[in-house]
């Protein structure tokens, strides 16, 4: 049956990227952006104490636990939202003045609290450090913009602009490691302002972000969407309370590691949080390079469900969690045969670092990526709630295996529990996936 989309002239709708050509722009920006963010941390790293160091990855994991928690949703929203009605032929602007207004509030209570518990912050997480707690707010305040441009970029499949606003955060960023590293400049402060300077120097991209868009023609009026009415703050707002869930788990997965080794091991809690990063940065690092692969596939399955095409949804899927595991099962060889080396080179410090840790650290990587991949499906299929509830199930018993047992090593704590947590996840999101093979892929409301 011809869907709303399908009514349109093909030969006069622009033709912006789809999913394997804009993941294939996006991972030449992003993967940079990777590298340069891996040069940003080891430069850190060898000019800062493990002390200073341990106190800028600190201030990186609350920065970027907040945004994510904070303006994702939002992100996801705007990409899935503007890649729906995009299919649908939908008009009027009604779901980015929803967004936006998420957006504009969520901005307000982070700085609401931030001055609320500016002493708690200051004294406890960042150990007096009023620059590092002035960093922290301005660094999240400007991305409330940045979230909303690449949501925006994403559900436009401008994938060029996308890739050029975060490899600018990141060169930005690695300027001021940089001038430390090289003696133009010294000291924890000046790397932390780095942080700051990165989402305020990427706004130069969001005057081309929010104009110029090319707009897909209407379909014809028999078969054209209600336009302002069809889209409301209910809707926007289900949809970003279920993916704020999600990304409440998925900073649980990937901070909650350092921050709990902070407070559990004293005097030394700040240094051995640095080094439990920097274990989790094999972790992280894919994860930068798989954003370009998480944004470009779920507009791009959003389409597909909307116009109902099951079968290229199911392949897109499929295709997708098998290269991330033949990337993974690479990873794991490379951390196998040279891993502690490699953590060595990049890293220094006295430390010493695990093989069995670093590749169980490999395998948690993949099971997390797929992880993500089945949940841009279920976000394009409208079960958002159902993947949050598995997400939120997840991380809770990671904390609790962190929190409840006590390893010597607490490093490997987290490396065991980070590889169980991940497997369970996936297995539950596999299980969602797989129960709704006979749905149609749109079927839902974003609210769902």
């Amino acid at each position: 049956m011809a869907q709303a989309g399908d009514s349109a002239d093909p030969e006069s709708a622009p033709s912006p990227p789809g999913y394997g050509r804009g993941a294939a722009i996006l991972s030449a920006g992003i993967g940079a952006t990777g590298l340069v963010t891996y040069g940003y941390f080891a430069l850190a790293s060898h000019t800062l104490s493990e002390a200073d160091y341990g106190g800028i990855t600190l201030l990186w994991s609350a920065v970027f636990i907040t945004v994510s928690v904070l303006y994702r949703p939002v992100e996801q929203l705007l990409s899935r939202t503007i890649a729906e009605r995009d299919a649908t032929a939908a008009q009027g602007n009604s779901h980015l003045r929803v967004a936006g207004t998420i957006q504009l509030v969520l901005g307000v209570v982070f700085a609401a609290l931030a001055l609320l518990f500016r002493r708690p912050l200051e004294d406890d997480l960042f150990e007096g450090s009023t620059t590092l707690y002035t960093v922290l707010v301005v660094t999240v305040l400007a991305y409330a913009v940045s979230y909303f441009a690449r949501g925006y970029l994403a559900g436009s499949r401008r994938f060029g602009l996308y890739g050029a606003l975060v490899l600018m955060e990141a060169v930005s960023r690695i300027l001021f490691a940089l001038a430390v590293a090289v003696g133009i400049a010294s000291g924890q402060s000046v790397v932390a302002l780095g942080i700051a300077a990165a989402p305020i120097v990427s706004l130069a991209v969001v005057p081309f972000a929010l104009g110029r868009v090319p707009k897909a023609p209407p379909a014809p009026a028999a078969e054209q969407a209600p336009a302002e009415a069809e889209f409301t703050l209910t809707n926007g707002s289900g949809f970003a309370l279920a993916v704020l869930g999600i990304m409440v788990a998925e900073q649980t997965f990937l901070n909650a590691g350092p921050l709990l080794v902070k407070a559990t091991e004293g005097a030394e809690g700040t240094a051995l949080a640095g080094f439990a990063f920097n274990v989790l940065l094999i972790a992280r690092a894919p994860l930068q390079l798989f954003q370009s692969v998480q944004t470009s596939i779920l507009p791009h399955l959003t389409r597909l469900g909307a116009r109902g095409e099951t079968d290229p949804f199911r392949r897109s899927v499929n295709v997708t969690l098998l290269a991330i595991a033949a990337f993974a099962a690479a990873v794991a060889l490379v951390m196998l045969a040279a891993g502690p080396t490699v953590m060595d080179l990049v890293f220094g410090g006295e430390f010493e670092y695990d093989r069995l840790g670093l590749v169980l650290i490999s395998i948690g990587m993949g099971l997390y990526l797929a992880a993500a991949t089945l949940n841009q499906a279920l976000l394009a299929r409208s079960q958002a709630r159902a993947a949050s509830a598995a997400w939120l199930a997840s991380a809770a018993v990671f904390v609790a295996f962190l929190v409840l047992l006590d390893f010597e090593d607490r490093v490997l704590q987290v490396e065991v529990g980070y590889v169980g947590a991940a497997a369970l996840l996936s297995g539950a999101l596999l299980a969602l996936y797989r129960r709704g093979h006979g749905q149609a892929p749109g079927s839902g409301r974003a609210s769902t």
